[in-house]
């Protein structure tokens, strides 16, 4: 199947890469013996000057979302590169395990696609002297819808078609429901091969946040980072679910942009209601984090309200953003240059660019401002 194409796609890039502006961080604790340039060979190499370290070297510990993983990668490749003696290890192992381990105070801080519930709040002001974790929205992607069926090259799917191939309610590829909304495609005889999540992931909380606000009850659970829907097959991870789409034909799940790509696998295009299906690409995600609202009460919680439902023009609905989760009060004193120091490259300018390369999409000026000022802020 093929669908028109038209100049949207470089038009919304475009907008995409005005999201995103100049942005200066202030060194935390940092003179100038500390700057350094990633050398060029390295992943997302950052700009000369790019990077500022903080004045004491540190092992940084964190774990968490799977979703950020190949982000975190190139972040902290080009940071230790840069900052000698500094080292981050991130651990992975899904969101949930990440804000367990935070508020066991096992580590610095956690990566999670949802952020901190209330007893999790209330958790972490044990761990965190005086103060209590926070979430500040760094690693923006979206979730791709991604397949493995020959001959069908441009798949589009809706909410409620989604939320019953995932629960089992749609079992097979050329499914009347699937047919409608790919009119001319050669749709197969062929189950259905769904996968999901067996980790506690917040990829799949905010999918299943997408399906309730859009499948028209079609979607019987609850949002959650565990999987709850009928029969189908489970992987571990990001990595895990991309691999088995990779491998098993006429299969079908639900991974971050940039595992899309490492694997080379077709994303499907979200009928939303608006005049076109919109493709999974990085600058129509931007265009519906550019609304986002910040839900957080605290002054320096920056917790994100994403518009599932969106019928906007050009607007990917399936987003999620990943939060590092830290204290904002408490930290460890002997850790905490070099986390503000790491923050503060990979929310900014540098930081967001190399991950955007990588198929993650950039955060919009109006919120790393906000990043910014509560990195700076951090005890």
């Amino acid at each position: 199947m093929k669908l028109q194409r038209n100049g949207r796609s470089k038009a919304l890039a475009i907008g995409a890469m005005a999201l995103v502006s100049s942005l200066s961080l202030a060194a935390c604790g940092s003179d100038d013996n500390n700057n350094a340039a990633a050398p060029s060979g390295s992943t997302g190499a950052a700009a000369p000057a790019a990077i500022t370290c903080g004045s004491k070297p540190a092992a940084l510990v964190a774990a968490g979302s799977t979703a950020q993983g190949n982000a975190i990668d190139i972040l902290k490749n080009n940071f230790e590169a840069a900052c000698k003696g500094t080292t981050i290890n991130y651990g992975g192992g899904g969101s949930g395990a990440g804000v367990q381990q935070f508020n066991q105070g096992k580590i610095q801080f956690a990566g999670s696609d949802s952020a901190l519930k209330p007893a999790e709040v209330d958790a972490s002001k044990a761990v965190c002297t005086g103060g209590q974790g926070i979430n500040l929205p760094v690693v923006a992607g979206l979730i791709s819808i991604v397949y493995n069926v020959d001959g069908v090259d441009n798949l589009v799917l809706d909410g409620p078609t989604i939320a019953k191939i995932f629960d089992s309610q749609i079992t097979k590829w050329n499914d009347p429901a699937i047919a409608a909304l790919n009119p001319g495609a050669k749709l197969p005889d062929a189950d259905i091969q769904a996968f999901h999540r067996t980790d506690d992931s917040g990829t799949t909380e905010n999918l299943t946040k997408y399906l309730a606000k859009t499948s028209g009850g079609a979607w019987a659970y609850p949002p959650s980072k565990a999987w709850a829907g009928k029969l189908g097959q489970g992987a571990n991870g990001s990595a895990g679910v991309a691999a088995q789409v990779k491998q098993v034909k006429n299969s079908i799940s639900y991974a971050e942009l940039s595992f899309a790509q490492t694997n080379n696998l077709k994303s499907a295009a979200i009928n939303t209601g608006a005049a076109k299906p919109v493709e999974a690409t990085a600058a129509n995600a931007a265009n519906t984090f550019a609304k986002a609202q910040i839900a957080g009460t605290n002054p320096s919680d920056l917790a994100l309200t994403l518009d599932y439902a969106t019928k906007d023009e050009g607007s990917y609905p399936l987003v999620l953003v990943t939060y590092e989760i830290v204290c904002d009060k408490g930290n460890k004193a002997d850790t905490l240059d070099a986390l503000k120091a790491f923050l503060a490259y990979s929310a900014g300018d540098a930081g967001q660019k190399a991950i955007g390369d990588a198929g993650y999409v950039p955060l919009p000026k109006s919120l790393t401002d906000k990043v910014n000022t509560a990195i700076g802020s951090l005890a």
